[in-house]
């Protein structure tokens, strides 16, 4: 097989602090995040978070091998992430406009980012906005 019959996409995904690298190219339909497959992956609030898109999809996804590389943030800010770089992937993958749109009326962080990231602790408080108790006794 000669290497230009072989496509590869790299996409990428964030939340909060954590972002996610996916590698998306033709294969068996196997799904890797961190290379736990996708079915044992703990836990399994944050699995059901990253089938979302394989789920609207359809059987786009069966034809394709998908490795997740992701690091920071929290287990549910990754989840986050990786349905973010997997949404975008398939996107890309199929050049499918009828499938932006299925997943933008779904949930549009699916492929846009939120932005809201964590306030800085200012000092006088043990918090962004929270102060320290005072007492007069």
């Amino acid at each position: 097989m000669n290497l230009s019959s072989r496509r590869v996409l790299v996409v990428s995904g964030k939340r909060k602090t954590a972002i996610a690298r996916a590698v998306i190219r033709e294969g068996k339909g196997r799904i890797r995040i961190n290379n736990i497959p996708l079915e044992i992956y703990q836990p399994e609030i944050a699995r059901e978070k990253i089938r979302e898109p394989l789920l609207l999809a359809g059987d786009i996804w069966k034809k394709l091998d998908i490795k997740v590389k992701v690091k920071g943030g929290g287990f549910m800010g990754q989840a986050e992430a990786c349905r973010m770089a997997i949404a975008r992937g398939l996107i890309r993958w199929t050049k499918s406009s009828h499938l932006r749109t299925i997943f933008l009326k779904y949930d549009r962080t699916m492929l846009a980012g939120d932005p809201r990231r964590k306030e800085p602790k200012k000092f006088g408080g043990p918090g962004a906005r929270a102060r320290f108790q005072k007492s007069y006794r």
